[in-house]
């Protein structure tokens, strides 16, 4: 079976099935630690790039 890493929440540090906390304190699963260790960067610039988009669309700037 292929690796799975995890972001935990609370405190901030990757892990794996072996010593993956519970459920509600992690992000992922990602398929490397290192995109597991960016988890809050990725989801950060996913909203920034959804708000920009929102605030295109209600200001009529969106593209048809």
């Amino acid at each position: 079976m292929e690796q799975r890493y995890w972001y935990n929440l609370r405190t901030g540090q990757v892990e794996t099935e072996a010593d993956k906390s519970r459920g509600e304190d992690l992000m992922g699963p990602y398929p490397t630690h290192d995109a597991a260790s960016r988890a809050l960067q990725a989801a950060r610039e996913r909203t920034e790039k959804w708000d920009e988009e929102d605030r295109r669309w209600n200001e009529g700037d969106g593209e048809d």
